[in-house]
């Protein structure tokens, strides 16, 4: 069997460790590779406010500790560019969190999106 490749998506929120830790243990569990990333839109800002640096620095020394590295792309259409990623580093699952109220329209749609546009993919919410 060949090992698991784990995209786990995060966002500016320390928070984001506990998404990193279950991909580090999907992976270590199947021998595979993680990924950790970050889509930010184009339109909005990046480090908007004074905590997002310092957030964005903490997962990223998350990501080190558990050997993997923290991607940060900029993207029009964030769904797209999860989705292209997924595909070019051929991963098998994919970790993201839910927001307060995920039964909202908005993290509905994207689950849907991501699931119809890579349906062998596994898609875990946390």
């Amino acid at each position: 069997m060949t090992g698991a490749n784990v995209m786990v998506c995060v966002t500016q929120q320390r928070t984001c460790e506990r998404l990193i830790m279950n991909g580090y243990n999907l992976v270590r569990a199947q021998e595979g590779k993680l990924y950790i990333v970050h889509v930010v839109n184009e339109k909005g800002k990046f480090l908007n406010h004074g905590d997002d640096g310092e957030a964005l620095e903490y997962l990223f020394d998350v990501s080190k500790k558990v050997g993997a590295n923290l991607t940060v792309l900029r993207s029009k259409d964030v769904t797209k560019t999860i989705i292209d990623f997924a595909r070019e580093n051929d991963i098998t699952h994919i970790i993201m969190g839910t927001a307060p109220g995920a039964e909202s329209k908005e993290n509905i749609s994207f689950a849907f999106k991501l699931k119809s546009a890579l349906p062998d993919v596994e898609l875990i919410e946390m």
